[in-house]
């Protein structure tokens, strides 16, 4: 095993190989894949910024709500990291630990753009073939 840190590109951070490999590995595939996460990284930072508001007013609830969608709709493009920051923040906002949020708050924050950052990175690296004429 290596000891070279990990970068943001790596299989923690995003990675939609097996959900490829599941329908299919082909075109057709890699349209549906494509549009996932198209979908799924739409939004940009915008949930952040709302859950980052709701904390901000004490709707904690909310907050955890957003966190929890989040995991759920950027987990499926395989952001393991992004996935157990998430969840440690959602913790953290059940439990009222206001002193563990901000870090924690961070964390997603940083994970999440670098999935974005991946997933872009990747649709880049994947161009959809043009229709046939």
């Amino acid at each position: 095993m290596s000891d070279t840190p990990r970068s943001h590109t790596d299989d923690d951070v995003f990675s939609v190989t097996t959900l490829l490999k599941y329908m299919g590995n082909d075109d057709k595939a890699l349209a549906i894949v494509s549009k996932i996460v198209r979908d799924a990284c739409a939004p940009g930072r915008e949930p952040l910024d709302l859950a980052r508001s709701a904390l901000a007013e004490g709707r904690l609830p909310e907050a955890g709500k957003i966190f929890h969608g989040l995991r759920g709709s950027i987990g499926n493009l395989g952001a393991k990291r992004l996935v157990t920051a998430a969840l440690a923040l959602e913790q953290a906002i059940l439990a009222r630990d206001a002193a563990a949020i901000p870090a924690l708050l961070t964390a997603v924050e940083t994970e999440y753009d670098a999935v974005l950052t991946a997933a872009a990175g990747w649709l880049d690296a994947h161009p959809l073939p043009a229709p046939p004429a």
